[in-house]
């Protein structure tokens, strides 16, 4: 992506950004995407962990596993729901069900309205049905029904393609979290995100990319690494630098080239994040002193402020 592409794509309006303190940034109710057209990126993870981290700052919240491979949903122990296609979101599109009846409580503080194995069924019923406004489907029946009432905040997490259940998210949403990953196609994958989903919604409406997320992030980056890489082509767009959060913003390249910069910025690639999806649980409950949490945590301030929030 060419700084040009990056000006033309992303809405840079200046932000006054000031020193988080909770008790005087003024939170809304808010709907959130995780999402990005390229898949093993980690959204799936940042969708829980995001989830968990605002439920722990007491916040009411739902997550909503609209990715037909359930990662979210198995990663959460509900394999049994994600199996059993008797009573799902597809239910709350077409017969009118009340979208509590189809949400779980996840005994991690926060609810799930899981995926199931029938929702690219449910998908092809949006497109080729007689549905009014086919895209706005999860925003009418779904988030505004529950969003300020019944929940603070609602995250989704979408496919990693274009498609029905996608657009449904973004328009529900209207604010984005767009997770990237170390590798050749990592801006290319930002770049089609923007294109295919973000511009052509922008004819319509309001569309807010509240966070750039470099994840699953391993190597070092005082060297010529993927991960290197990466950090430099966000770093290097002055009109993105308002949507890279602190954990991953570096100003100081000196310092990285020094071996001086400590933590490494971005998400880091942990065992305990692999081991939580293993054990069903969100990082917070499987190991509340990995080191990453603060990066979930800013997340969650983020989404809560509606902007990157600048330290100092």
């Amino acid at each position: 992506m060419t700084e040009s592409d990056g000006r033309n794509s992303i809405d840079t309006t200046n932000r006054q950004n000031s020193l988080y303190n909770p008790a005087e940034t003024a939170e809304s109710s808010r709907a959130v995407s995780v999402c990005m057209l390229k898949g093993g990126v980690g959204k799936s993870t940042i969708a829980v962990n995001l989830a968990r981290q605002l439920a722990a700052h007491d916040h009411d919240v739902l997550l909503i596993d609209l990715d037909p491979n359930g990662h979210a949903s198995v990663g959460l122990g509900f394999d049994d729901q994600y199996h059993n296609t008797e009573e799902t979101i597809g239910d709350v599109f077409f017969d009118g069900a009340d979208p509590t009846s189809v949400v779980y409580n996840t005994s991690y503080e926060f609810d799930i309205l899981p995926s199931s194995e029938d929702l690219e069924q449910v998908e092809r019923e949006i497109v080729v049905g007689d549905v009014f406004q086919p895209s706005a489907l999860l925003k009418r029946e779904v988030v505004d029904p529950l969003l300020g009432d019944t929940y603070d905040y609602i995250v989704t997490d979408s496919p990693a393609y274009r498609s029905r259940l996608t657009d449904n998210a973004l328009v529900a949403t209207a604010n984005l979290v767009l997770p990237l990953a170390p590798g050749n196609e990592a801006m290319a994958g930002l770049e089609r995100t923007i294109e295919r989903q973000i511009s052509p919604l922008r004819q319509h409406m309001d569309v807010d990319v509240l966070a750039l997320v470099p994840n699953m992030l391993s190597g070092r980056i005082d060297q010529k690494t993927q991960d290197r890489q990466l950090l430099e082509r966000l770093n290097s767009h002055d009109n993105l630098q308002d949507r890279i959060p602190n954990f991953a913003r570096i100003t100081d390249w000196k310092a990285v080239d020094a071996g001086d910069l400590s933590p490494s910025p971005g998400i880091r690639d942990r065992t305990s994040i692999t081991k939580a999806y293993g054990e069903r649980k969100p990082l917070l409950d499987y190991d509340p002193d990995c080191d990453q949490l603060k990066c979930f945590d800013e997340l969650a301030h983020i989404v809560e402020a509606g902007e990157v929030v600048r330290h100092g």
